[in-house]
């Protein structure tokens, strides 16, 4: 499958990885796309990466992964195009986080909001997937923990799209657990800040979430 990615950070970066590690052809769009990391990114992924700008990133991809920072999301959308994701799955994997000097980061919306549901509003056209966002960029793929693999919770409107999420969450090594409706990414969004609030209390990026059954 053709992946595209928007936003040419360290969880851009990690997902496409994954993307490429697990058989996908895999295009990141960028302000910049001849950039020096992006250079190092492609040698590191191999032969299925490619560059573009967010505009050649989304039309490039059947399906689009949003992994911007927040502050620049719906610009990076507006310059994509939202035509380009029209039809297509689109896994969000951003949180709305808002940076404080000196203090954990806290966030723009909550309790009646999600940053998926924005997202969704973005892209009306598109079926919208909020997944991997409730871990550190570098567990994202393939992750590795004493107690046996994490569970990673994702939520959208669309069954047939979360089906083809759940696949990609399994092939990335993680339990996927479905919450429900793209509102659901209003629980999600703050399972992130839980797991920030532990990241600065431990000063440790290697943990993730599970649920456990009796």
């Amino acid at each position: 499958m053709k992946v595209g990615i928007i936003g040419s950070g360290e969880v851009g970066q990690h997902l496409g990885i994954g993307f490429a590690a697990t058989g996908h052809t895999v295009r990141i769009g960028s302000r910049e796309p001849s950039h020096e990391k992006l250079t190092k990114w492609k040698a590191s992924a191999g032969a299925n990466a490619s560059t573009g700008t967010f505009e050649e990133a989304a039309r490039f991809g059947e399906l689009v992964v949003v992994a911007t920072l927040w502050s620049g999301t719906e610009n990076a959308l507006r310059l994509a195009g939202a035509g380009n994701f029209a039809g297509k799955v689109v896994i969000d994997s951003t949180n709305p986080l808002v940076f404080r000097e000196n203090a954990p980061p806290g966030l723009a919306l909550g309790h009646t909001d999600s940053g998926g549901e924005q997202v969704q509003r973005w892209l009306p056209n598109s079926h919208v997937v909020k997944a991997f966002n409730i871990v550190g960029n570098g567990d994202m793929f393939r992750p590795t923990f004493a107690g046996g693999p994490p569970d990673m919770f994702f939520c959208g409107n669309d069954a047939a799209a979360k089906k083809s999420v759940s696949g990609i969450l399994q092939s990335f090594g993680w339990n996927a657990i479905d919450i429900g409706g793209i509102e659901g990414a209003r629980v999600l969004e703050s399972l992130c800040m839980l797991w920030v609030g532990y990241m600065f209390s431990t000063g440790s990026q290697h943990h993730a979430l599970k649920m456990l059954h009796g």
